[in-house]
C-alpha cells in the first residue's frame, strides 16, 4: 500500500477511536454504537444504494477540490459552482422539451459549462490580478446563493417559497431498473458519471501534457514559467475544469438524488469536497474511496440517533477528527517516515552482525 493510503487509514482509524471516547462519554457503549453506524449504511441492498447515492456529489466535488489542489490552487466555491451548475440543468430541464436520451446528457453538459464559467471568473482574478482564489470563491458561493435566490422564485417558483418547480421524470438521472437493483433506494446515473470523471481526471493528471503542466505549475510557478509553460493559462483552465466538476456535482445532487432545487440552501456537499480531498489524498483514486466512506457515515448516522441514545452530531465529530488528522498528514507521513528508518537501522544492523560471525 502507498505511503498517501496508509496516512488516510491513520486518520480514519484515530477518528473512529476518538469518536469511540466521545460515545464513552455519554455513556453508550462504541461497539453498538458503530455497529448501527455501518448498519444504517450497509444493513441491506436499499440503505447500500442510498450510501453510493449520498457520495456521488461528494465524489465530484472531491475531485473538484482535488484538481485545483494540483495546480496549486485551493477551490473553496464548489458549493457555489454546484449550485450554479445545478440551477443551470433544472432550468434547461423544466424549459426544453426533448427526448431523454437527448435532454439528460444536455443538462449534465450544461452543469459542466455553467460550473466551469462560476470558476472563470475567481480563475481570471488570480492569473491577472493575483487575487487569492480562497477570497475570489468564497465571494462567488454568496452571488450563486443569492443569484439563485432570486431566479428561482422569479422564473421556477414550485409548491411551496422554498422550493423550484419539480423536474419531470424525463429530466432526471432517475433510472428505475437501478433503483430496484438496490430495493427502491435513489441511487441513479450519477454515480456512473462521478466513476467516468475518477477515470478521466486520472488520465489528465497522470497520462497528459495538461495533467504534466498542472502539476508543475502547483508544484513551482516560477520554475514552471522559465520551463516556458503558461502558469496564467494553467490557472485559469485548472479552476474552469475544477467548477465544471462541480458543476456535474450540481446536476447530480438537483436531478439525480432530488427533482428540485431548495432555495436559501447553500449545498454543504461543496465544502465536504475539501474533507473528501484531503482524505484521498488529492489523488482521483484516493477521492472516490473516501467519498464513499463520507456517504456511508452520512448514511448511518440517522440510524445509529435512532437505535440508540447517541446524538447523530457524534457522526459529524467523528468526520471533524478525520478530517483535522488527514490534514496533519505531514505529521503522520514524519512519524511513519521515523519508523521506517529505524527498522531499516535495525535491519542493517542485524545483517553486520550476521556478516561478522560468517567471517
Amino acid at each position: 500500500m502507498k505511503k498517501g493510503g496508509i496516512i488516510s487509514l491513520i486518520a480514519i482509524l484515530l477518528g473512529l477511536l476518538a469518536g469511540a471516547l466521545l460515545i464513552l462519554l455519554t455513556g453508550n457503549d462504541p461497539v453498538e454504537g458503530f455497529t448501527y453506524l455501518f448498519k444504517g449504511g450497509l444493513q441491506d441492498a436499499e440503505r447500500i444504494g442510498n450510501t453510493l447515492a449520498t457520495a456521488t456529489p461528494l465524489i465530484l466535488t472531491g475531485l473538484s477540490v482535488a484538481f485545483a489542489f494540483r495546480t496549486g490552487l485551493f477551490n473553496i466555491g464548489a458549493s457555489g459552482q454546484m449550485l450554479f451548475g445545478g440551477f443551470c440543468a433544472s432550468a434547461i430541464g423544466l424549459t426544453v422539451d426533448l427526448p431523454t436520451i437527448i435532454l439528460v446528457p444536455l443538462m449534465v453538459v450544461i452543469a459542466f459549462i455553467a460550473g466551469g464559467l462560476w470558476a472563470f471568473i475567481p480563475g481570471l482574478l488570480k492569473a491577472k490580478f493575483n487575487v487569492h482564489e480562497v477570497v475570489s470563491t468564497i465571494m462567488m458561493n454568496w452571488i450563486a446563493y443569492w443569484t439563485i435566490y432570486y431566479l428561482v422564485p422569479k422564473y421556477f417558483k414550485g409548491n411551496t417559497e422554498t422550493e423550484s418547480k419539480i423536474l419531470p421524470d424525463s429530466a432526471t438521472l432517475k433510472m428505475h431498473w437501478l433503483a430496484d437493483l438496490f430495493g427502491g433506494s435513489y441511487i441513479n446515473f450519477g454515480l456512473f458519471i462521478a466513476a467516468i470523471m475518477v477515470i478521466v481526471i486520472a488520465f489528465i493528471i497522470n497520462r497528459t501534457v495538461l495533467g504534466y503542466e498542472l502539476k508543475a505549475v502547483g508544484f513551482n510557478r516560477s520554475a514552471a514559467e522559465y520551463a516556458g509553460i503558461s502558469v496564467n493559462r494553467n490557472v485559469i483552465l485548472s479552476m474552469m475544469i475544477s467548477g465544471g466538476l462541480a458543476g456535474l456535482a450540481g446536476v447530480v445532487q438537483y436531478a439525480g438524488n432530488a427533482q428540485l432545487i431548495q432555495i436559501g440552501v447553500l449545498p454543504t456537499e461543496g465544502f465536504d469536497g475539501i474533507a473528501v480531498a484531503l482524505l484521498g489524498m488529492n489523488t482521483p483514486i484516493g477521492v472516490f474511496f473516501s467519498a464513499i466512506f463520507f456517504g456511508l457515515l452520512y448514511s448511518g448516522k440517522g440510524f445509529m440517533s435512532a437505535m440508540t441514545s447517541i446524538p447523530p452530531e457524534i457522526a459529524d465529530v467523528i468526520i471533524a477528527i478525520i478530517i483535522y488528522f488527514a490534514a496533519t498528514s505531514i505529521l503522520i507521513k514524519k512519524v511513519i517516515d521515523r519508523v521506517g528508518k529505524a527498522r531499516k537501522y535495525k535491519k542493517e544492523a542485524v545483517d553486520s552482525k550476521d556478516g561478522e560471525k560468517v567471517k
